[in-house]
């Protein structure tokens, strides 16, 4: 006979107090019976679209991420709306364009609202225990993690990028040892409704000191040092789904999964079967386009490929409803459910609107660009062009001319979008951007 996971003993206890003839509330506590579900999401520093199995990648072995897609959905119109790493860390934690609080381009420093709940605080109120591990770079030097909601705070291990040490003095890959915090929260927090935001450093720029062990994984055994580290994140996430097959609690576990910003691919990223990406190719569709993942087994249909227009500020609001509370007014974002149960059809948002202009900061970074239907409309230095990207996903034939009336169109939405917006502000000074505290273990609390 098969062991049941935590929510069918629920259901079956209840159902059998019944059959007794006894209150529901007999032998159990309200609190277990209406248990709300767990909630993570795993926010990957430059995952490109192509970089995982379950989008193509026919290289790196990524089974733990595919296996999420395989028990989920994979959106693949799901896009990051202010590139890049810092700007797209506060949208996702606000669920709401950063530039309706003047960020735009990188601005780092810059604080996020004090009047509106980031996403930590959000679930906080809601009754669950919150956690984050890895980078932060979010609002100014005094909005860390623990003073915007998250009540455990994976400290940051001593050492330079990717090369860490434990409490011990032992070298220690940093995916392996964030990857160990992720399993260490679940255990800690296995019998209480949990929010655990997880974004590490992997895989971000100067990954050529990823172990051995994992380029030798890589088919054939060649393996670059980029694809070694798309696999430890995928191990990292394995650790985290053994932790939740363990005390069973898949079916209680709402996941998110996506990257912080198109495909480094200086670094060997890919894109594909989009253009673009990190560096010189921020014009390009791949810089915005990311791979994401939503499971929740039992909840979402195995199996699911949504492909309505979607973004980062829908997990707010996605984990929101599941947690059975009204989303905060400020947010923007969608909640995902009704469309991955397939009760909704079509896009979640009609239109995604990019403006990102920071006169400051690296003129690459400014991006001005509308996403409609199958049409993207993108500002060069010459002008707007119009490409579709169902037909055209490397963005080679310019449609503007042949299509005046879906420019109109486009170019009318997004001068609305601007006009709503307020002056945006130049980077501020960077002054650690409330940077995750240096040493081992967790900070707890009010930061003790």
């Amino acid at each position: 006979m098969r062991s049941l996971n935590r929510r069918d003993f629920m259901k079956s206890t209840v159902a059998g107090t019944i059959a007794a003839g006894l209150s529901p509330r007999f032998g159990l506590s309200q609190n277990a019976i209406d248990r709300k579900p767990n909630v993570v999401i795993l926010f990957i520093d430059d995952l490109g679209y192509g970089d995982l199995g379950c989008f193509g990648n026919k290289r790196i072995p990524t089974p733990h991420i595919d296996s999420l897609a395989t028990n989920g959905a994979r959106c693949t119109m799901s896009y990051i709306t202010n590139p890049p790493c810092s700007p797209s860390r506060c949208c996702l934690m606000t669920g709401m364009y950063a530039q309706r609080f003047g960020k735009s381009g990188m601005a780092r420093g810059l604080p996020i609202p004090d009047d509106h709940p980031t996403m930590a605080e959000f679930m906080r109120d809601a009754g669950y225990v919150t956690g984050q591990i890895g980078k932060w770079d979010i609002g100014s030097a005094e909005q860390g993690p623990h003073r915007r909601g998250f009540m455990e705070v994976a400290r940051n291990a001593p050492g330079a990028q990717y090369n860490r040490r434990r409490e011990d003095g032992t070298p220690v890959y940093l995916t392996d040892l964030v990857g160990d915090y992720m399993a260490e929260f679940v255990e800690k927090n296995k019998d209480k409704p949990f929010f655990l935001y997880f974004s590490p450093l992997a895989v971000h720029s100067k990954v050529k000191d990823t172990p051995q062990h994992y380029r030798d994984r890589i088919p054939g055994g060649q393996g670059t040092a980029y694809e070694g580290a798309v696999l430890a994140v995928d191990d990292a996430v394995g650790k985290l789904l053994a932790k939740l097959k363990k005390h069973h609690i898949e079916k209680d576990t709402l996941i998110f999964l996506t990257g912080d910003n198109g495909a480094n691919q200086g670094e060997g990223g890919s894109s594909a079967p989009y253009r673009g990406g990190k560096g010189p190719g921020t014009q390009l569709e791949g810089w915005v386009h990311t791979p994401t993942v939503v499971s929740w087994p039992g909840t979402i249909p195995a199996g699911v490929t949504y492909e309505g227009l979607t973004c980062t500020m829908d997990f707010y609001a996605t984990a929101a409803a599941a947690a059975g509370k009204p989303l905060p007014k400020r947010c923007e974002g969608k909640d995902l459910l009704p469309y991955l149960k397939g009760r909704k059809k079509g896009d979640a948002h009609e239109y995604v609107f990019w403006h990102n202009a920071d006169p400051t900061d690296a003129p690459r970074r400014n991006l001005y660009a509308v996403r409609w239907k199958n049409w993207r409309l993108i500002k060069y230095p010459d002008g707007w062009r119009l490409f579709d990207l169902k037909n055209d996903p490397k963005e080679t034939k310019d449609l503007a001319k042949e299509r005046p009336e879906v420019v109109n169109n486009m170019r009318k939405r997004y001068d609305t979008f601007v006009a709503s917006l307020p002056p945006l502000k130049p980077s501020a000074d960077y002054k650690g951007g409330g940077q995750v505290p240096q040493g081992w273990g967790w900070l707890t609390g009010d930061g003790t």
